[in-house]
């Protein structure tokens, strides 16, 4: 059954009778924020990118959880709409979108991407009668899972779609390529499929461990690695169905945003770059010859984040602090002078790890970045996170964010008022963003008129 009547939040139209029209200086705090600007261009950006490269695409959604935003990662037209849940929650409240798309002719395909388990069989048998034949994908990793994609198919007399997850190497999920553990798998899979129980759709893979990266070398160099252990367990199942059509699908945002580099590649990029972008293109040949489909899929390029900006994946043209779409309005609270390191100032906001996440940008010590907004004479940082200088959130607990000066000595610091309204760009969007239930929209195109808030979009809650 589904469980979105479980989760009430005030509904669409409340919320647009609330703010739309206020400015953000106006409304309580800590609040999430979206620029529909940096959404559409991020979106639109790696549209044109998969288009380009003739590339299958799925969205993830997790990140924000929201209609209106899903709408702008699928796109327009009347191609294949192929999304990627992370909880059934966000399967049960996408779903009315996914039947719009299908209705409209389109192909919809909604990949739940945790291994299945017994408890989510009779949620998810729910939401495959509703999709019909191919609609629904289920992850795959282990032997024993499968029991529960057999009890799926009883309940819903449908076949659902099967991706084999792969491991390779960030060691969250999947099993690992070349084992026999991978073998009894595809072994089992082909079994299922041969009685109709199941359809092999193809190899998943996400690289984690690109969070990792700190240049466009490293990012497309961690793609190609997540291409190779899908292509090598390819060659496996073909030797036993050479025939079985595989979708390759492959990416974390930062391999996945780095897909731009092959679109215009630099005469004066660094050689390792080069090569990094050669043996790429080399290994996405070698898949295609194999008669493949590649696919590649991401959730937070949307929104970005700070962490994201730390990965580099991207020349700063086209990957920097403009780019980033999410933010937190919180306000000043309280003062400090002299309390911080070596006397420097610090500096309290209502919004602390409640409001911002906790989690950490190997760039920079702290959780979070203030933004120029509202701070007459501030500009964007002209460089990426390692060489911040500023004010940084330094310090949080529960609903207490402490900023932290971070320049070069107390004669530049910055001065702040308590009442004073400011926004934080987060280190990590998917964490900042689940303790809201609506994200306040704003449209940064709109000369003179930024900060009016122009739409609001409900956030899913639940699981």
């Amino acid at each position: 059954m589904a469980t979105t009547s479980l989760y009430p939040v005030a509904t669409k139209e409340e919320l647009q009778k609330l703010f739309v029209g206020k400015s953000l200086k106006d409304v309580a705090t800590p609040a999430a924020v979206l620029d529909i600007s940096k959404l559409k261009s991020n979106c639109n950006r790696m549209l044109e990118a998969v288009d380009s490269l003739n590339f299958g695409w799925r969205a993830h959604i997790k990140t924000h959880k929201t209609t209106e935003l899903t709408r702008l990662q699928v796109g327009s037209g009347t191609g294949p709409v192929n999304i990627i849940v992370s909880t059934i929650i966000e399967a049960d409240n996408v779903l009315p979108l996914l039947l719009e798309y299908k209705n409209a002719g389109r192909a919809v395909n909604l990949l739940y991407s945790f291994p299945i388990t017994p408890a989510a069989v009779p949620r998810l048998a729910t939401i495959s009668k509703s999709l019909g034949p191919n609609g629904l994908s289920l992850m795959i990793d282990h032997l024993d899972q499968l029991p529960s994609v057999t009890a799926l198919h009883k309940e819903s007399s449908l076949a659902p779609c099967i991706f084999l997850k792969i491991d390779m190497g960030g060691h969250r999920a999947g099993v690992v390529p070349q084992t026999a553990a991978c073998s009894d798998l595809i072994a089992s899979l082909l079994a299922l499929q041969t009685a109709g129980t199941a359809h092999l759709l193809g190899l998943y893979s996400h690289a984690g461990q690109s969070y990792t990266s700190n240049s466009r070398s490293a990012a497309l160099d961690y793609l190609r690695q997540e291409f190779e252990s899908l292509l090598i367990t390819a060659t496996s199942i073909h030797s036993l169905s050479p025939s079985l059509p595989l979708v390759l699908s492959v990416g974390a945002t930062p391999t996945t945003t780095s897909v731009r580099n092959l679109l215009s590649p630099s005469e004066s990029a660094p050689e390792e770059e080069k090569t990094a972008v050669a043996t790429l293109n080399a290994t996405i040949q070698a898949i295609r010859d194999k008669k493949c489909s590649i696919e590649i899929h991401a959730g937070v390029y949307p929104t970005l984040d700070v962490q994201q900006l730390a990965t580099h994946a991207l020349p700063q043209s086209l990957l920097s602090w403009d780019n980033l779409a999410f933010t937190i309005i919180a306000e000043v609270a309280s003062l400090y002078p002299g309390r911080g390191k070596d006397g420097t100032p610090e500096v309290l906001l209502g919004a602390g790890s409640l409001a911002l996440g906790r989690e950490p940008c190997k760039a920079y010590p702290g959780w979070g970045v203030l933004t120029p907004w509202n701070r007459p004479g501030i500009s964007n940082p002209p460089a990426g996170p390692e060489e911040l200088k500023g004010w940084v959130v330094g310090k949080i607990s529960q609903e207490h964010g402490i900023l932290t000066w971070g320049g070069r000595n107390n004669k530049e610091e910055e001065k702040l008022e308590i009442g004073q309204k400011v926004r934080i760009w987060p280190n990590h969007a998917c964490i900042a963003g689940a303790g809201y239930g609506w994200y306040l929209v704003v449209d940064g195109s709109r000369e003179g008129r930024e900060d009016e808030i122009v739409d609001v979009w409900p956030r899913w809650r639940g699981w």
